[in-house]
């Protein structure tokens, strides 16, 4: 690996580079391309201390050094990670074409960590593409992805945001940056389906016994442990999709290669946050047809498991009517499985602990009245929780008289309250604001705007007063936004 000239202080990494002692088709060893002037923007202490590192020796040119790949820790082993993937439901050859897999970090507890440098330069698997990064795009991942971490939903972290010191051609030249990625594991659906195609039937059984062992080891010993690997991605899977149900987020991008056997939300591109509630928005600016949709999120995320499904067939079962005869009962499972937790989720936005049949009703024909008179979706669930009435609610008819059905029902649930305010939270990264601080960061040099949203979005379901500027929707509601993968 590199040879430091400049050796950096101790942080207390600890590798054990698994991946890399995989098959080698699996990826390819390289190291990240050096820039000229690197300096660090954000770096995520808390993270840091969360995964057992001390930076405390540490300058701001040792952070930019490391953070920008210009230097590599010593037990770091880059590598590329090769996986295909279903792109808005066409399938094609992919990799990481802008990132780099630094190592598996283990912290104190023997948890393990993927750190991995994003828009680290070209790779072999780049197509064409310059393998760098704005710096707007990566400081959008630093602060949702942060944003989605403290709202309570499975997502891989931003550890640090570094500037490259040299500019990325996209429509206008840009500021280049490199943001170091933490998650529990890069593997993707679309890894599985890249084995599949273009590996042997062995190397799929192989791989599919090293991600129950790193990720799922309760699986080893049951009778068909890739069936039962499906089987725990589809739950995983569904509760993360009816998580960011409850919160409006809206990924954009829900290819195969976006989708994470860890069930955790990775690559953030075109995401954001629905303001006005309708099941048919999207915000991402090469999402034509409404593939990726809010509504449209369940029916995608079933079709990604399908397709590792179709993956795994060769070691379900040898014989292949079986083995799709199983995985068809297994995606089957989906649509009740899905439904029974979308309503167990919306029940407590509404503080009913068991919903009934009943409720079910009660929740649809709120999320229609809010569809029909253009209600902001966050804060119709605040006023809710916390009874504190907008003229714009107490105008509407239709909710006044849900309204009045929903207080004599909750009368019989025992602490309504408490559960809505511990699932809806009262600031979201609103679109209108993640722009403009994103803006400030990143063409007037000004983070500390973003600095401040960030910090109050560490404490999404704390109480705000409705004229915070954080809490406040947008006139107008999303008023044409969208969203750009900068790639």
């Amino acid at each position: 690996m590199n040879t430091i000239e400049n050796k950096l202080p101790d942080a207390g990494w600890n590798f054990d580079n698994s991946y890399a002692r995989l098959n080698n088709l699996l990826f390819t060893e390289l190291e990240p391309i050096k820039v000229n002037d690197p300096s660090i923007l954000f770096f995520n202490k808390r993270l840091a201390e969360e995964l057992s590192l001390d930076f405390s020796d540490f300058s701001k040119k040792h952070l930019a050094s490391l953070f920008s790949g210009n230097q590599l820790p010593v037990g770091a082993h880059p590598i590329a990670q090769a996986y295909a993937g279903h792109q808005f439901g066409h399938f094609t050859m992919l990799g990481d074409g802008r990132a780099i897999l630094m190592g598996e970090h283990l912290d104190d507890q023997g948890r393990r960590w993927d750190i991995q440098l994003k828009g680290s330069g070209r790779t072999p698997y780049s197509r064409g593409g310059d393998g760098r990064a704005t710096l707007k795009s990566m400081l959008r991942e630093y602060l949702i992805s942060e944003s989605i971490y403290h709202l309570g939903i499975p997502t891989s972290r931003s550890l640090a945001v570094s500037l490259t010191g040299q500019s990325v051609k996209r429509e206008a030249l840009h500021k280049g940056a490199i943001l170091c990625r933490v998650a529990k594991s890069h593997i993707r659906i679309g890894t599985v389906e890249f084995i599949r195609n273009f590996l042997t039937t062995k190397d799929l059984n192989q791989f599919c016994n090293y991600v129950i062992t790193r990720q799922y080891p309760e699986l080893a010993g049951t009778a068909n442990p890739p069936l039962e690997l499906l089987k725990k991605v589809l739950e995983l899977q569904t509760e993360l999709v009816v998580n960011w149900m409850r919160v409006g987020f809206i990924h954009g991008v829900m290819n195969t290669d976006n989708t994470s056997l860890t069930a955790e939300t990775i690559d953030y591109g075109p995401c954001a946050f629905m303001n006005n509630y309708h099941p048919n928005t999207v915000f991402s600016s090469i999402d034509r047809n409404g593939r990726y949709a809010f509504g449209n999120q369940a029916r995608i995320i079933q079709w990604n498991i399908a397709a590792l499904a179709g993956a795994l067939i060769p070691i379900i079962d040898d014989n292949e009517e079986t083995a799709i005869a199983k995985i068809k009962e297994v995606i089957n499972s989906f649509s009740g499985l899905y439904e029974e937790k979308f309503y167990q989720m919306m029940a407590q936005k509404i503080g009913i602990a068991k919903p009934t049949s009943e409720d079910k009703n009660m929740i649809n024909q709120l999320l229609n009245c809010m569809k029909n008179n253009e209600m902001d979706y966050t804060n119709t669930f605040r006023y809710l929780s916390y009874q504190q009435p907008t003229e714009e609610l107490l105008n509407i008819d239709e909710f006044k008289r849900w309204e009045m059905n929903w207080i004599k029902r909750i009368k019989t649930e025992g602490t309504p309250y408490e559960l809505m305010r511990e699932s809806n939270p009262s600031v979201i990264p609103r679109n209108h604001l993640v722009e403009e601080v994103l803006d400030q960061a990143a063409f007037e040099n000004n983070p500390q705007p973003m600095e401040n949203l960030l910090e109050t979005l560490k404490n999404p379901y704390k109480e705000l007063p409705l004229d915070n500027t954080y809490g406040k929707a947008p006139e107008g509601g999303d008023d044409h936004y969208q969203t750009f993968c900068g790639t």
